[in-house]
């Protein structure tokens, strides 16, 4: 078969969709992956079914990348949606241009992509949403993660997920839009992203795993949870080549504790941020790496031999080199930092980052997640938690040997040849 998969936002969003592309193509199909430009080095090599990149969304993340070390917090960041727009509808005909020369026979859609489902539609094929997060399945088990680790009882947890629609809500005139230029009719702004345009049940492909969050008793079999999809670059031409100042540091003494909050970067409290986490360090005497990010620390020496700043590093590359991870619980890093057996402090700045620390702490392999606005006071305190609690590092080492069992991409190879009604030409 031909998949198309799209996808956008930071290097988290683009890495689980670059390694199904290569699960695809290791399996015998083709497959077209449309993420921004500047994921290029993201794509793996063929074989023996094809990956052609086609960029998708490079103008909105250059936008991104531009804004965000500006902001000052969530709310600056909703009043930047206005500028967003175009970049959106940018996004969406791209995307479209990618179906246009792939013409594929199933399309995977990352929900930051609004044309996807629309533009399965319009081809006659099946439509699959996919995300790492279990934010669009209504379940008793837990309430839709925007609320963090909260619980409503079973009733109230179902009913949270009416917000699953909100981008269909937000949208709906672009989304509209996207739809009459390709010959669709309109839909509700309210419209079930779950359903189809003839009421068959969405698939949803949930590329995180059950060793994190179980599988409920009330999912559908539409649900798949098919542990993570991980992008090991380890063949000679993708390999990372660490900077001699890195494994220097690494060699020079006992495993640090990595600090790094990723694309969280409002910049407008970077120097606070870094004040912080060199006090919580310089306090416990312990090493340190430090990631700048986009701007989500201020970058700068840091004054001492025991702490390495650097702007960012692959995270399965270096995870597995230290003793702790501190970040801001993105999906990809949580899930590096437990891959990898590490004890964890999540510090959310917003979005899912509450549930996924929520998480980790429920899991024991970390404590409770400490919320951003209060780094500056309780940081070294909860740092001290981290690296002092046995426990911690003991169960990372457990939930982390479990999740290296798994093998999320053969799972969500074999569900989209399921989903499509087709086997693989190279088993």
């Amino acid at each position: 078969m031909h998949v198309l998969i799209m996808s956008f936002g930071t290097r988290g969003d683009i890495q689980p969709y670059a390694a199904l592309a290569g699960a695809l193509a290791r399996a015998g199909h083709d497959v077209t992956l449309a993420v921004p430009a500047g994921f290029a080095d993201l794509v793996p090599h063929a074989g023996p079914g094809t990956i052609t990149h086609h960029p998708a969304g490079s103008t909105m993340l250059r936008l991104v990348q531009e804004v965000m070390p500006e902001l000052s917090g969530p709310r600056d960041a909703l009043r930047t949606l206005g500028i967003m727009t175009s970049a959106m509808r940018e996004l969406n005909a791209e995307c479209r241009a990618a179906a246009q020369a792939a013409r594929p026979d199933v399309v995977v859609y990352h929900p930051k992509c609004l044309a996807g489902p629309h533009i399965a539609e319009a081809l006659g094929v099946p439509g699959v949403l996919s995300l790492p997060l279990p934010f669009f399945t209504p379940t008793r088990a837990h309430a839709m993660p925007f609320f963090g680790g909260a619980s409503f009882g079973a009733w109230g947890n179902r009913a949270s997920y009416v917000l699953r629609r909100m981008s269909g809500a937000m949208y709906g005139s672009m989304i509209n839009d996207f739809r009459r230029d390709v010959g669709l009719g309109h839909v509700r702004r309210l419209a079930d992203p779950l359903r189809n345009p003839d009421g068959s049940p969405v698939h949803v492909l949930y590329p995180y795993s059950r060793h994190v969050v179980p599988i409920p008793d009330d999912y559908p079999s539409s649900a798949h949870v098919t542990g993570y999809w991980f992008l090991d670059h380890s063949d000679d031409d993708h390999a990372w080549d660490p900077p001699a100042q890195l494994v220097d540091f690494l060699t020079a003494g006992e495993p640090p504790v990595y600090i790094g909050f990723g694309s969280m970067g409002f910049g407008k409290g970077a120097k606070e941020r870094r004040n912080a986490v060199l006090a919580a360090l310089r306090v416990h005497g312990l090493r340190g790496i430090v990631a700048t990010g986009w701007g989500g620390i201020a970058p700068g020496e840091s004054g001492t031999d025991d702490v390495l700043v650097l702007e960012g590093a692959p995270h399965e590359w270096l995870f597995p080199r230290v003793a702790a991870v501190v970040h801001h619980g993105g999906a990809g890093s949580t899930a590096a930092g437990i891959r990898a057996g590490r004890p964890t402090l999540v510090v959310p700045f917003l979005a899912d980052q509450p549930f996924w620390g929520a998480r980790v702490h429920a899991l024991g392999v970390g404590p409770a997640p400490l919320p951003a606005r209060h780094l500056g006071t309780l940081l070294t305190d909860r740092l001290g938690d981290l690296v002092h609690t046995g426990s911690y590092a003991s169960r990372a080492d457990e939930v982390g040997a479990a999740i290296r069992a798994e093998n999320g991409l053969a799972a969500g190879v074999h569900a989209l040849e399921q989903i499509r009604g087709v086997t693989a030409a190279d088993e």
